[in-house]
């Protein structure tokens, strides 16, 4: 992938929370909530954010019920995902979402918002808390997948008396 910015999507019925990486991927930060209208004008505000902040992918929180099954609101955010992902040209994962809100809840009350602030907030630290699971997991999979190549490179240049 190339270097650029990340942009998280929380895609509630009423809000969506909005998240963003530093250029280098190390950070999530909260951007907005967009508050919802019609999916035409969800889909242009956040087609407008995608050009001001020059992302290059997109993830979306997958809403699967806790036993793994696709909700029937995950249905509906698959849309959206599939038509943000045509109309952005830019590749968009679904990720795991499970908990996310749960998440986003505790780091709002240690931080001491009240209930009436926090409805602004909370869907973006949701966003947050999704990218920066996207983001450790794919910094996982490329420090595995590092290791890996070194494994076989050390193994490729070991010499053969030395296996006997």
């Amino acid at each position: 992938m190339k270097t650029g910015r990340v942009m998280a999507l929380d895609v509630g019925k009423i809000r969506v929370g909005v998240a963003l990486s530093d250029p280098l991927g190390y950070t999530a930060q909260p951007l907005l909530t967009l508050w919802r209208k019609t999916r035409g004008e969800d889909l242009r505000s956040l087609l407008r954010l995608i050009r001001k902040h020059e992302v290059v992918k997109i993830v979306v929180g997958n809403p699967l019920h806790m036993s793994g099954e696709v909700s029937p609101w995950a249905v509906k955010v698959h849309e959206f995902a599939e038509e943000l992902q045509k109309r952005s040209g830019l590749p968009v994962e679904l990720w795991d979402e499970r908990l996310s809100s749960v998440a986003a809840h505790e780091i709002l009350n240690e931080a001491g918002h009240g209930r009436r602030e926090r409805k602004y907030v909370i869907d973006q630290v949701a966003a947050v808390v999704i990218l920066q699971g996207w983001m450790e997991a794919t910094a996982q999979a490329a420090a595995k997948a590092t290791l890996q190549q070194s494994d076989l490179r050390d193994i490729n240049d070991q010499d053969p008396a030395e296996g006997e």
